[in-house]
């Protein structure tokens, strides 16, 4: 299909993406990696007046040291996230969760800020976000702003950005030293995850000391499973402990029914997985 008829623009500043957008108001569609966007648009499932086109932006790319945290800019690619040292050594969960994303060609164009704007409850990177307790780093005409994880994502597809607003950084806080995996089910292989679990751990002689646990497809946005997370602390690093906590795993989701799964399957796969995820984690 052939996409409704669109102005386009690309700023070479986060300023005149700024001012792009609140000329444009809510006509307006920001395109990244444009993985997600060029097939909505082709569908005509979108609509706009103006595409906003962040590929000029150098300034948001790549990943630096913060001190305590990494800040990760949003144009910056899957692959250079996957292949990124500090994001191997400091933020394993993330590197692990993106190795899972789509293909390789997707990786080489689609970015890490998009597709946490985008907030596909299915996609991959929510979840990770939401479990490591990152910071988005959101710049608009009232200057800058900083939101945790857990209140930027809203509902399916929504976040608390306003329509003339931009992701910038994502702020990672480092997890060095924690063991990390990615467990997800899909029916076939590049595809959306019907449920997957975003696990991280510190083991400490044998014993969790710390634990996060985030669900991804189990609900309009990423859920943290924290019945786990209380499961799970104190806890010998043994099958026993994580197979317990892993029964928690589906308390306060709200799983959908569609074609892949009911919502009983979901939390059935929730369980699974997160037993899986917290087994690879910690060797068990």
């Amino acid at each position: 299909m052939i996409p409704a008829e669109f102005d386009y623009v690309a700023p070479a500043t986060v300023e005149e993406v700024v001012r792009a957008l609140t000329e444009a108001g809510e006509d307006a569609k920001v395109m990244a990696g444009g993985q997600s966007l060029i097939p909505v648009l082709r569908m005509r499932l979108a609509a706009p007046n103006v595409v906003v086109d962040l590929s000029n932006l150098s300034e948001l790319t790549g990943v630096r040291d913060d001190g305590d945290s990494l800040l990760i800019g949003a144009m910056t690619t899957h692959y250079e996230v996957q292949r990124d040292h500090l994001v191997r050594d400091h933020a394993r969960l993330l590197a692990v969760a993106t190795d899972t994303v789509a293909d390789p060609q997707v990786r080489h164009r689609g970015t890490f800020g998009g597709a946490l704007v985008h907030a596909d409850p299915a996609g991959d990177l929510p979840a990770p976000a939401l479990a490591m307790d990152a910071t988005m780093v959101i710049v608009g005409p009232g200057g800058r702003r900083e939101v945790p994880a857990r209140e930027f994502f809203v509902d399916y597809f929504t976040t608390v950005l306003e329509p003339d607003e931009l992701l910038v950084d994502v702020r990672v806080p480092k997890l060095t030293g924690w063991s990390a995996h990615y467990e997800k089910f899909n029916r076939v292989a590049q595809a959306w995850s019907i449920v997957a679990v975003a696990a991280a751990v510190r083991v400490t002689d044998g014993t969790i000391a710390e634990a996060r646990v985030a669900l991804t497809n189990m609900g309009p946005t990423p859920v943290r499973a924290t019945g786990v997370e209380e499961a799970l602390v104190g806890q010998p690093a043994t099958a026993e402990s994580i197979n317990a906590a892993a029964a928690r795993a589906a308390e306060g989701t709200n799983p959908t029914t569609d074609g892949n799964a009911d919502a009983e399957f979901r939390s059935h796969l929730a369980r699974v997985l997160t037993g899986r995820a917290l087994t690879a984690a910690v060797g068990a």
